[in-house]
């Protein structure tokens, strides 16, 4: 009898998910039908137990397992001293850190509530406002029209008296002849005379472009003036400073309008001085007249 172990003719029952229902058909085949099926070699991928044993063991094999992390080191001692070191930073950091934040909100208040007051601030920064509004209405009077003359050729000296351009004082001389004349020809009066008609008609006309320098100048400085007053307005770090800084704007522009009122006291004196030597040369011209006449008189007589 055959030992049902190594049987070669032994039948091969697959996994119960892959059972097909005609099974039992198939068991009751005759003998021979089912030898003859079995028989037949079975592929190698044909799942068996043996396999199946196989597969999951190398599967086992290559999934990954915990590691220990930290070179060996123990999460718990990790922990500890991570912990140590947090008590230490409150203790010597944490502490002082937080008195010196205090003192510097302290500071702060202070400088914010007693030093420089928001209010204050504001106070001053309407004042310099105000203050420039009352500027560029001084600023519009001054730049009045003041022109007087009625001749062209005096007008034409008034313009540029008063055109407060440096540009023109070299030719500030050719309309000064044109209103107050020459010096007197050299047969026409003394050496006396004429020496102190040029030297007067000298002198005003120095006076004369002097002025026009001079407004010139005070035009520069109103307008620098001008700028640090904006600047002012927009920028404060406090109200003090901004009133004494005001202040200073202030001192600069008066002696912006010291100059100009002085400018036009020395037009004045060159006028004056321009109109005696306009009287000197009248009085030669007059005395000529009065030899010529005399001459005569007593030539025809």
């Amino acid at each position: 009898m055959t030992d049902p172990k190594n049987n070669p003719n032994k039948q091969r029952r697959s996994f119960f998910w892959q059972r097909k229902p005609a099974l039992a058909q198939e068991l009751a085949r005759p003998v021979h039908s089912v030898q003859a099926i079995d028989s037949k070699a079975q592929p190698w991928y044909q799942p068996t137990l043996l396999k199946v044993a196989v597969v999951v063991l190398a599967v086992a094999a290559i999934l990954p397992t915990h590691a220990n992390g930290q070179f060996g080191i123990d999460t718990a001692a990790i922990m500890a001293a991570l912990s140590k070191m947090q008590s230490l930073m409150n203790t010597y950091i944490a502490a002082p850190l937080r008195v010196i934040n205090q003192n510097e909100q302290s500071i702060a208040k202070y400088e914010q509530q007693v030093m420089y007051p928001l209010a204050a601030i504001n106070q001053a920064k309407s004042s310099v406002v105000q203050f420039e509004n009352q500027f560029n209405n001084v600023s519009s009077m001054f730049r009045v029209n003041v022109s007087s003359a009625t001749l062209p050729r005096s007008q034409n000296l008034e313009s540029l008296l008063l055109s407060r351009n440096a540009a023109n004082v070299p030719i500030l001389s050719g309309q000064f002849q044109n209103v107050y004349g020459v010096v007197m020809a050299q047969n026409a009066a003394s050496s006396q005379v004429r020496t102190m008609t040029d030297m007067t008609d000298a002198q005003a006309q120095d006076a004369m472009k002097r002025a026009i320098e001079i407004d010139a100048l005070a035009d520069a400085e109103l307008s620098e003036a001008n700028q640090m007053g904006q600047q002012i307005s927009e920028a404060a770090p406090g109200s003090a400073e901004i009133l004494e800084a005001e202040a200073d704007v202030w001192v600069v522009r008066a002696n912006a309008y010291t100059q100009a009122a002085l400018a036009e006291l020395m037009r004045t004196r060159g006028i004056d001085l321009a109109n005696q030597s306009k009287g000197s040369k009248l009085a030669t011209s007059d005395n000529t007249n009065n030899n010529g006449l005399i001459n005569g008189a007593l030539t025809n007589r």
